[in-house]
This record gives structure tokens, C-alpha cells and sequence, in this order.
């Protein structure tokens, strides 16, 4: 099969960068066109105007030298270097002469003059190492001169100063593409945040119900979801209240009869071992069910949490328990949710985990503080000495109502252990892994940000 090609990195970048790089280029685009465009428009006419500006200098220059008196030639040169910036010099055949600037504009402009003056008019850059300027030749009668006039009359902008506005104009332009992503990706940002919380158990801010009819519907639609979610999570609590009402009652009047019922020791075990296993399962039931809310959230010493979980786990018959626990750890988290996320894992491995050599489980606790992702976090580590998971079968392990080959033919639980470890975690916006222990058994890994101090 053909590799597909790389996609650019850039454009999976946010939308703000990529909004933000698009109306950049267009920017570009049109300015190089805009150049371009005023470049060939401008070219004729600044041509012509500049040759007729030129032949017009030299005609009325060489006239008034002609018609006026000797004498006062000198004062009539003074004059026009005063006023009209015009300089003349008498032309020599020994002059040092430098030719005009490699400029495609002076080229065309000393062509057209050439033609109203004659072809022996001459051009020149510098002449004997004078300041640079335009220098054109004329004559009256048998004598030569130089007629100088700045440079700066007839180019017109240089590159320099094409260069600075293209910049000006440049980064006003990335300024006006910058607001106009933050404005157009502002809407998006703050369903993106509302979004989030949602997903973390968080009740939003309403989002603004204004601005444009597609921003404004989305809004709304949204805003509409919170409430409709808020009412589900309210109807939720009060019908779990009701089934954990309705169906533990009956359970506890059996226990009741089942007592004082006249049966066997044999029989009388099997049946309470069944209402045990009915009311786990029950219990099971209503915890994957039950919501975390973030408003419970509050500091949580994650260090004594565990060595107290591990002392309660040492009492179990079948079940052996090493801990490493750091002093200190705080996060924020439902103590509660947290205590039943830990017991479901350590009833897990009680259950499936157990050496292949004994009916013993071996287990280690471990949690320490470690520089994870953007921060430092809390990272938990839960490892048995089972005969593990496969790799593949991970994401299957997670899903609620699943039990592995290994775990069908026993009958406690209904498979919801590792799925409400899985939906707790994600509702303490924590991150759950899960994977095989190097030697052999079930190694879990929650990731969880420390509250802050």
C-alpha cells in the first residue's frame, strides 16, 4: 500500500495558528500583487512625466542662459541652484564621467528624453567624482554643459523605501489577522472550556447567548444540554436512592427470615453467601451509576488515604501487602470515591491476582510524586503477581459488564470493578493505565494532579 504523505505540522496546530497563518498569507499574497499591479500601472506615466519634467528643465534652463546678459549669467546660475535645486557645469571632453545607476526606470526616462533633445545628449551618474545625481547634457551654440538635478527628484521610491511600507503595512496587517482570529475563535474557546468542565463534573457559566445566529443558536443549544444534563444527574440521584431503597430492603428481610429459618448450616451458608453476592452486585451497580461531583472535591492527603487502605487490606486472609507510600501527597479529589476506586482494585487482584504457586495474592502499593507531562503529579501504582492480561485485551478489561476467560467461571461480581475505577478516575480528571508487570501479573497506573498549596 502507498505511505499516505505527511500532512502539514502547522495546520494541525490550533485554530487560532491556523486562522491566524491563512489570513497572514492572503495578506502576503495581496500585497505582492498590490505591488505588482501599481509597479506596471505606475511605470508608463512616471516615465513619461519625468522626461517631460526633464526636457522642459533643459529647455528653460538653456533659454534663459541664452537670452540674458553675461554679466549676469552667474547670478542667474546662483538663482537656479537656489530655488530649483539646479546645478550646471561646463561639460569637457576630459571629463571623468560615471554612467547612471542599473535602474530600468532611469533607462527608459534617458530613452524618451533622448529622443525630444537628440541622440548626442549624454547621461551621466557622476562626473569627475562629483555628489551623484542626474546629470543630462545640453549645448548653446559651440559650448557644452552639464545640467545636474538630486537623483531623489526622479527615482521615485527606492527599494528601502518599498521595503519599510511593505513592513508597515506588513505588520499592521498580522495585527488585524490577529484580532480577527482571537474574535473568531473566542466563541469556540469558550465552549471548549465549558466543554471541559462538563467533562471533569463541573457545572459551567452559561455561555453568552449573543453575536452572530450561528454563535448565538450554538450557545443556546448548549446551554440548553447543561440544564437537560443537570436535570438527568438530579432524576439520576433520586432513582438511585429509590433502587437502593426498593431493592435492599427485600434483601435484609430475607437475611432476617433466613436466620431464623429452621435449615441446615450447609444450606443456611449457601443462601447467605447468595443474598452476599446479590447485595455486592447491587452495590456494584448503584457506585458505576452514582455521578462524582467536582463541587466535592476538596484537599485530600492521598498518603494517609493508602497506608490506611493498605492496613485494612493486610486483614484480608488471602492477600499479602507491601507498601511505599511518600508523606504528604495532596490532592483534589472526593475522599470517598477515591477509598472505593482503591478497594475495587485491590478486590480485583484479591480475586483474579493470585500467585499461579498459592491461593495467596501478592500486591504492592506504591505513591510518589513525579514530573509528569506539564506538571508534577501524583502517580499511584497498583501491582499483583497473577498471570496478568494480554495487551490486546486492556480496553476490553474496561468496559463495564466484561470479565476475561480467566474470571467467567466465578461467580462474585458483574464486572464493573475496573469500569468504575476507570469512569472515577476520568471524572478527578486523572489518568488511568493499565498494563502487564514486568515478571508477570496486572500492573495499574493512576496519574493524578496534586491540589494545590
Amino acid at each position: 500500500m502507498t505511505p499516505r504523505p505527511p500532512r502539514l505540522t502547522w495546520f494541525r496546530s490550533g485554530l487560532f495558528w491556523r486562522t491566524f497563518l491563512l489570513l497572514g498569507l492572503l495578506t502576503a499574497i495581496s500585497m505582492a500583487s498590490w505591488i505588482g499591479m501599481i509597479s506596471a500601472v505606475q511605470r508608463g506615466p512616471q516615465v513619461q512625466q519625468t522626461a517631460e519634467m526633464l526636457i522642459s528643465m533643459v529647455t528653460i534652463t538653456k533659454t534663459a542662459l541664452t537670452n540674458s546678459a553675461p554679466e549676469l549669467r552667474q547670478q542667474l546660475l546662483f538663482e537656479l541652484v537656489s530655488n530649483e535645486g539646479i546645478r550646471i557645469f561646463t561639460l569637457e571632453d576630459t571629463d571623468v564621467v560615471e554612467p547612471l545607476p542599473a535602474n530600468p526606470l532611469m533607462n527608459d526616462i534617458a530613452k524618451v528624453v533622448k529622443e525630444r533633445l537628440g541622440a548626442d545628449t549624454r547621461f551621466a551618474g557622476s562626473v569627475n567624482g562629483r555628489p551623484p545625481g542626474f546629470w543630462i547634457s545640453f549645448d548653446i551654440d559651440d559650448d557644452k554643459y552639464w545640467l545636474v538635478l538630486e537623483r531623489e527628484r526622479i527615482e521615485g521610491l527606492t527599494g528601502v523605501q518599498w521595503i519599510g511600507w511593505a513592513g508597515v503595512v506588513g505588520v499592521l496587517s498580522l495585527l488585524g489577522a490577529g484580532l480577527i482570529s482571537s474574535l473568531v475563535n473566542l466563541p469556540l474557546a469558550r465552549l471548549t472550556v465549558a466543554a471541559r468542565a462538563i467533562a471533569q463534573g463541573k457545572r459551567p457559566d452559561p455561555l453568552p447567548e449573543k453575536g452572530p445566529k450561528e454563535i448565538l443558536e450554538a450557545n443556546r443549544s448548549f446551554n440548553q444540554m447543561v440544564d437537560d444534563l443537570q436535570q438527568v444527574e438530579s432524576d439520576r440521584a433520586v432513582i438511585l436512592a429509590g433502587i437502593s431503597h426498593d431493592l435492599r430492603t427485600p434483601l435484609a428481610r430475607m437475611q432476617l427470615e433466613l436466620e431464623m429459618a429452621k435449615l441446615s448450616t450447609e444450606a443456611r451458608e449457601g443462601m447467605q453467601s447468595d443474598i452476599g453476592q446479590m447485595d455486592a452486585i447491587i452495590g456494584q451497580f448503584l457506585d458505576y451509576a452514582r455521578p462524582t461531583e467536582a463541587a466535592t472535591f476538596v484537599p485530600v492527603d492521598l498518603s494517609e488515604l493508602l497506608q490506611d487502605i493498605a492496613r485494612e487490606a493486610e486483614r484480608i486472609p488471602d492477600l499479602t501487602m507491601s507498601a511505599d507510600i511518600a508523606p504528604g501527597v495532596l490532592v483534589m479529589a472526593n475522599a470517598t470515591d477515591l477509598r472505593r476506586v482503591f478497594n475495587n482494585i485491590i478486590e480485583n487482584a484479591r480475586r483474579y491476582g493470585k500467585t499461579d504457586a498459592s491461593a495467596i495474592t501478592e500486591m504492592e502499593i506504591s505513591c510518589k510524586v513525579k514530573l509528569r507531562g506539564q506538571g508534577k503529579r501524583a502517580v499511584i501504582e497498583f501491582q499483583d503477581h497473577g498471570a496478568g492480561v494480554p495487551d490486546e485485551m486492556v480496553e476490553q478489561l474496561l468496559k463495564p459488564f466484561t470479565r476475561l476467560d480467566t474470571a467467567r467461571g466465578q461467580a462474585n461480581g458483574a464486572g464493573l470493578g475496573l469500569a468504575i475505577v476507570q469512569r472515577v478516575v476520568s471524572r478527578h480528571n486523572a489518568e488511568l493505565q493499565v498494563g502487564s508487570r514486568e515478571g508477570g501479573g496486572l500492573r495499574i497506573v493512576i496519574l493524578m494532579p496534586l491540589a494545590e498549596t
